[in-house]
């Protein structure tokens, strides 16, 4: 029993040891690794080349495929070109069998030393996070050596050698039960190396191993499958795309089984080799056969997964893929376009003011705050998506971009409540009473809301650029229309010492209503703080200038 639970708890470590290295990579290269798949997409082999490298690195085709098929839902990349990715995605994960199925028995009390030394002392740099992944590579390799010194007992045992002697020798069998294991580890690679180490002492035989391996690579197809399940049509395609390559690719090799074990043998006699270079072979193979068919199986994918009819209006969350959650950094610029959507809601809003005002019109003011329950929705819907993101997945810029993110939703909510009670305001205090603003009170409003939404476009250009010329820009517009709400408060104050009959019947309307386009100002100007911070632009006595100033003035 204890040989068993050795096993198990070896097994155990090899995959958490392979999802420390997939998590550790993606923290630290994620973007760049973005970055060098999307510039790769102009031919079908340059795509296959750039998902062999990302894969070698983060050694897992399944992220790769998560982070490729948000593209697909994107509209970035074609279907086909992100099935060539895939095929160079298999390759690169069995390379990766191939690396770790030497004797690196030197290698791992290494990398695990040298891992915990710069994570402990470095946690939050970029030295810490490769030192993460340095563990990560250390327990694979130290959880192969105790693999194989786990099942040593175990294969002399009687009852596992008559066990192994009963196992029917079924194909199908032997990959069903392969790529259920492999959905349950999450990882394709811990199943390959896996069988690989079982194989060698004996305690598989290897027919059974290279259907293991077939059933692996079939699983790691069904692994993206399941990630997207829940994804529009446009992400599902990949996913469908790459497990009928695979599908297609198991079928085909299951009568070539018994010829491919009989040339391993010759080639290599080490079993352990022989089973990891099955592996590489099955799936250089797949890619040289399949690269001339992306552009097919694409196009039928595209038909089997239409689009989805433009639905929810803006009220729907557009931009919060939740396959994207599995790379932080494609998360929050997921979340940051999202966040851009509901500045445009915002702005219908804001635009729909003058149009109230002029006509009077009742149906228009209830049509634009009932927009402001879509605002408080799509709020609501970005700060669940954000707290989805683990903080200590996010490098540093990375942490705070997410910060910038959820600061401008939160000024993006509040102006849509003041939004709303400034056409409430205007129903009961102008509409429903039909009074009317003087004509120098209507073209004091109109120059304020003119300049509100240039500073709105302002602050989602900062937003969107984070351009520190920018953004100073936008902060100088907060004192800027501070000015002008106090001189046309006094302006105001003026025409009702002149007995001005409608700026007498408007005059709490009137200056409320000014009050609350400076509250909105100011909440459209609080986007320039975060990266005037950030770039260390801000003075530390700037309120207390502004005091000033304002005591002076």
């Amino acid at each position: 029993m204890i040989h068993l639970l050795n096993l198990l708890a070896a097994i155990a470590l090899l995959v958490w040891g392979t999802h420390i290295v997939r998590t550790g990579v993606l923290r630290v290269f994620g973007e760049s690794l973005r970055g060098v798949l999307a510039r790769s997409f102009s031919n079908r082999f340059t795509a296959m080349a750039a998902g062999l490298g990302v894969t070698t690195i983060v050694q897992s085709s399944t992220a790769t495929c998560l982070i490729v098929a948000s593209f697909v839902g994107k509209g970035l990349v074609t279907t086909a070109a992100a099935l060539a990715v895939m095929l160079g995605a298999d390759v690169g994960t069995a390379l990766m069998a191939v690396v770790f199925s030497f004797d690196l028995s030197w290698l791992s009390p290494l990398l695990i030393f040298t891992g915990v030394v710069l994570f402990i002392s470095r946690q939050d740099t970029i030295a810490g996070r490769i030192g993460r992944v340095l563990i990560g590579l250390g327990l694979i390799t130290l959880a192969l050596q105790l693999i194989v010194g786990a099942t040593k007992p175990l294969t002399e045992s009687p009852a596992v050698r008559a066990l192994l002697v009963a196992l029917p020798n079924e194909v199908l069998l032997d990959i069903v039960v392969g790529a259920v294991l492999t959905v349950l580890s999450y990882s394709s690679l811990a199943i390959v190396l896996l069988t690989a180490t079982l194989a060698s002492s004996g305690l598989l035989p290897v027919p059974v191993a290279l259907g293991l391996v077939l059933g692996a690579n079939l699983g790691s197809g069904l692994l993206a499958m399941i990630a997207t399940s829940r994804a529009s049509p446009q992400v599902r395609r990949l996913p469908l795309g790459n497990l009928v390559f695979k599908a297609t690719g198991a079928l085909g090799a299951i009568a070539l089984l018994p010829q491919a074990h009989v040339a391993l043998q010759q080639l290599v006699p080490d079993v352990h080799q022989q089973v990891v270079l099955f592996h590489l072979s099955f799936n250089v193979v797949m890619a040289l056969v399949f690269i001339s068919l992306t552009g097919l199986v694409g196009r039928s994918v595209e038909r089997a997964l239409k689009d989805n009819a433009l639905e929810g209006g803006a009220s729907r969350p557009r931009h919060l893929d939740p396959v994207a959650l599995s790379t932080p950094s494609l998360a929050i610029t997921c979340a940051a376009r999202e966040a851009l959507h509901q500045a445009d809601v915002v702005e219908t809003m804001l635009r729909g003011i003058l149009p109230v005002i002029r006509n009077n019109d009742l149906l228009l003011a209830e049509q634009l705050r009932k927009l402001d329950d879509t605002v408080d929705e799509l709020y609501s819907a970005i700060k669940f998506y954000l707290t989805q993101i683990s903080r200590e997945a996010l490098s540093e810029r990375e942490g705070k971009r997410w910060t910038d993110v959820v600061s401008f939703t939160i000024n993006m909510e509040q102006i849509g409540d003041i939004i709303e009670r400034v056409l409430q305001d205007i129903e009961d205090k102008k509409v429903r009473k039909n009074r009317s603003f003087s004509d120098a009170g209507m073209a004091e409003i109109c120059h304020l809301h003119e300049r509100l939404l240039s500073n709105l476009r302002l602050g989602m250009s900062v937003f969107l650029d984070g351009r520190v010329v920018d953004a100073k820009r936008l902060l100088e517009q907060k004192a800027n229309f501070r000015d002008l709400e106090h001189g046309y408060a006094a302006s105001h104050i003026a025409r009702l010492q002149d007995n001005t009959a409608q700026s007498i019947e408007t005059s709490a309307l009137h200056l409320d209503l000014i009050s609350d386009l400076k509250r909105i100002n100011s909440h459209i100007c609080s986007i320039a703080y975060p990266i005037l911070e950030s770039a260390g632009a801000l003075s530390k006595t700037r309120i207390r200038q502004s005091q000033m100033g304002d005591l002076e003035a």
